[in-house]
């Protein structure tokens, strides 16, 4: 089997090793540590071909995006090709997103099911880690880039349907809590968790109870699996980019913020928080980070097509979206349609708010595949996959390596 290796600052789930050494062999890595070990472990031979990262740079794990819609100019729910998919997946891979879920919209049944067969072959193929369908079971108060035209009740036969077509591979569904057919053994919530895959709460104008309601259910199914010795993808639920898509809190009117806030502590729900500096402030990121510990926060870029890409009109499913300064909305509006940062990005701007370059990091990799249900990414650790970022100074990556594969 081919070798590699890479000498520098290495970015392990709990600490960075400064002078440290990452041995890859053929598809996997191989191990892990401080340079000075490489010798008595049988690594010299590694140690002294190992290629170093740029002077102040880090070696990191491949990073994982359980939410984003596209990028290079292409979008998920707007594919009708595996190839017009690809576009997007190699846009972020390159800049160091190894594993990636791929996100739909609201969207007619009909054009739901035919992204998923498209979606579905990709992750088959291992191109792809998943599924995501942002809606169309949402609120319209706050549907924020989704199309209302196609927000529907929630309807637990066409969940299921969409999780055949998936094939095992849908990982989550974002739904509004307060909405009907949600709860209980025929609601949507129980199909999500039954097929394999998590309910994602948000998209919201909800009050405090349902929310409160439809995290208890989700946690109670999800234990009675595990109880039973079924499979689940996750121990927890997840919530769709914290604070935006759903009511502001309010002392007298809390809103969905507090539940979600309460169900992250309790350890039930993992709150996605898009850290681009664009949907939230770096302020509000660290914040959370402190409140809740990073075990608790999932960062992602909720990407769609302009992610690398100028200025100028894009679309995100059957909505038409203008990016002005890196910034996508609505075409007309001031509605923020999707992010244009990558993961990468989305980490140094955390990093740079004040959060921990090692917490940043593990909510970028190993968050993402908690949810995922896959313990073979998200960290460097002997026996994962070889998936492998290395930086410079300023976090810009300069080799991704995926699966013992040289990506750039």
């Amino acid at each position: 089997m081919s070798t590699a290796a890479f000498t520098g600052r290495v970015v392990t789930p709990f600490q960075i090793i400064e002078d440290g050494l990452v041995v890859l062999s053929g598809s996997h890595i191989a191990w892990v540590g401080p340079s000075e070990d490489a010798e008595r472990f049988g690594f010299a031979e590694a140690l002294a071909g190992a290629t170093p990262a740029p002077e102040g740079g880090c070696i990191l794990p491949g990073l994982v995006d359980v939410h984003c819609h596209g990028g290079g100019g292409e979008s998920f729910p707007n594919a009708e090709t595996p190839e017009q998919a690809m576009v997007s997946v190699l846009e972020h891979r390159r800049h160091g997103t190894t594993s990636l879920v791929a996100s739909c919209v609201t969207a007619a049944p009909d054009v739901l099911k035919a992204r998923t067969k498209v979606l579905a072959d990709l992750c088959d193929a291992g191109e792809l880690a998943g599924i995501h369908f942002e809606g169309p079971f949402v609120s319209h108060e706050r549907c924020g880039a989704q199309d209302p035209t196609y927000i529907i009740d929630p309807d637990a036969d066409l969940t299921r349907e969409l999780i055949e077509l998936g094939r095992g591979h849908v990982a989550t569904m974002t739904i509004a809590p307060e909405k009907p057919g949600i709860t209980g053994d025929d609601g949507v919530v129980a199909a999500l968790i039954d097929g394999g895959a998590l309910p994602s709460f948000g998209h919201t104008d909800s009050e405090a109870a349902p929310v409160r309601a439809a995290m208890a259910d989700a946690s109670e199914r999800i234990g009675e699996r595990i109880a039973a010795g079924l499979p689940v993808r996750s121990g927890r639920s997840t919530a769709t980019h914290l604070f935006n898509g759903m009511r502001p809190m309010h002392h007298r009117a809390p809103g969905p913020v507090p539940e979600f806030l309460a169900a992250a502590v309790n350890g039930d729900c993992i709150l996605e928080m898009i850290g681009d500096g664009t949907h939230l402030s770096p302020a509000i990121v660290l914040d959370m980070f402190e409140l809740l510990g990073r075990e608790n926060v999932v960062l992602v870029t909720d990407a769609m097509a302009a992610a690398g890409m100028a200025d100028g009109d894009y679309v995100l499913g059957p909505a038409a979206v203008k990016v002005e300064d890196g910034c996508a909305y609505i075409a007309g509006t001031n509605t923020i349609a999707g992010g244009t940062a990558h993961l990468i990005d989305v980490v140094r701007t955390t990093w740079k708010g004040g959060v921990e370059l090692v917490d940043a990091v593990f909510a970028a990799s190993c968050q993402g595949a908690e949810i995922l249900g896959d313990d073979s990414v998200g960290a460097l650790e002997p026996g994962m996959w070889a998936d492998v970022v290395v930086t410079d100074a300023e976090l810009r990556p300069v080799t991704v390596v995926r699966r013992g594969e040289t990506v750039v």
